[in-house]
């Protein structure tokens, strides 16, 4: 029996993914797996028994991925399960940006009371929020991960021309990014070229501060700003520079701080990103079906800190995983001592990603646990486990 703990409410939907093997426990020191959404795993004392964390959400700040990775606690997160939500947002974005519309239903809620004026008021003030339409303008989307092809490709039907930039762009979506969205090979062609820029990169060291001074220098007078992606990938005080040069018309986020509150040109959005009901099962039941394939299974699918891996169901006699260090000779050392063992290998799948490596072995015998302690004893192993 499996036992998981959940750090904030999780759809049922999801959570009556688990099979009878799962147990939803309150014992978070007891746990084999937790579930979790926004809460912050910083400061928590990561017990000995945890073996993954999901996150039901493509961002992974919250938790501590690098103590993590060291234990040999493996991390999910859901990517593309919220993307429809946070892209019909940014498409609420784009429109917000060029017609006046928050500022307009404010200032229209504040002639409350004129009584039989207000028909004329309208009329007369209407024209202080005139904005303009967004077909036939020029959309760079930066980040062409499941989100930006979903947005871009939107964003093409209401008949914008769509530049999209991704030095890493993924086969698949490659393949789903439609035939009339143009690629840009450099960032600062991209940016000069567009009239609205939406923002769809992973919070990195690497795009830190990504849209900088030099950034903003390379940009359109009054061009729209957009970002649904993560806040500190735009500097704020280059941006209130660019605002007051003019150079940003609107800028629009899903992350406010208290440096942008209050700003004219700015209009904060309380992260509602992936706040619909639809998006919070989609990424629950992703979550779910993660996490209970690799407790099972061992299988790896969307982890942060280690590479996807699979052998498929577990329907051999044995199954081991193994966590290591990216070393050279760990693939030998491991054959070697089960070698050793006489535990035959029927199959085997090793992947690495970055300084992480995972090695799944199938054998024709079931292993002992306390077998495997030679394993443990090899420098780099981070952990060993019998699945079955």
């Amino acid at each position: 029996m499996y036992k998981i703990a959940t750090l904030n409410n999780i759809s049922p939907k999801g959570l009556i993914c688990f099979n009878e093997k799962f147990h939803i426990s309150d014992d978070i020191s007891e746990a084999d797996g937790i579930l979790v959404r926004s809460f912050n795993m910083h400061e928590m004392d990561l017990s000995p028994k945890l073996k993954a964390i999901a996150r039901a959400g493509a961002g992974v700040n919250n938790i501590p991925i690098d103590e993590c990775s060291e234990k040999g606690i493996v991390v999910f997160n859901t990517p593309g399960a919220n993307a429809n939500a946070v892209k019909e947002l940014v498409l609420t974005g784009l429109l917000i940006s060029s017609r006046r519309i928050v500022k307009s239903i404010n200032w229209v809620s504040s002639l409350k009371g004129k009584g039989d004026e207000v028909e004329k008021l309208v009329e007369k003030g209407k024209k202080q929020f005139a904005g303009n339409e967004i077909k036939g303008k020029t959309l760079a989307v930066i980040g062409l991960g499941a989100i930006g092809v979903m947005v871009a490709n939107s964003a093409s039907a209401l008949g914008m021309k769509v530049i999209g930039h991704d030095p890493f762009i993924s086969v698949k979506s490659a393949l789903e990014l439609s035939r009339k969205i143009q690629l840009g090979d450099k960032l600062e062609d991209v940016l000069a070229e567009a009239d609205y820029i939406t923002l769809h990169v992973p919070m990195i060291e690497d795009t830190k501060h990504m849209i900088n001074k030099g950034s903003f220098s390379k940009m359109k007078e009054g061009v729209k700003l957009l970002n649904f992606s993560r806040g500190g990938i735009v500097d704020d005080d280059a941006l209130m520079e660019a605002i007051h040069l003019g150079i940003v018309d609107r800028y629009v986020t899903d992350f406010p701080t208290d440096k942008l509150l209050g700003i004219e040109n700015v209009l904060c959005v309380p992260h509602l990103g992936a706040s619909t009901p639809e998006s919070e099962e989609n990424c629950a039941v992703m979550a779910v079906d993660e996490i209970s394939d690799y407790l099972e299974n061992g299988n790896i699918t969307n982890s942060v800190n280690f590479p996807d891996c699979s052998l498929g169901d577990c329907v051999t006699a044995g199954r081991i995983g193994v966590l290591n260090k990216n070393i050279p000779n760990m693939v030998g050392k491991i054959t070697n001592i089960l070698g050793e063992l006489d535990i035959n290998i029927n199959e085997m799948n090793n992947r690495s990603k970055g300084h992480y490596a995972y090695t799944l072995v199938d054998t024709d015998t079931q292993v002992d646990n306390r077998q495997l302690d030679m394993l443990r004893k090899i420098d780099g192993i981070i952990a060993v486990r019998v699945i079955k």
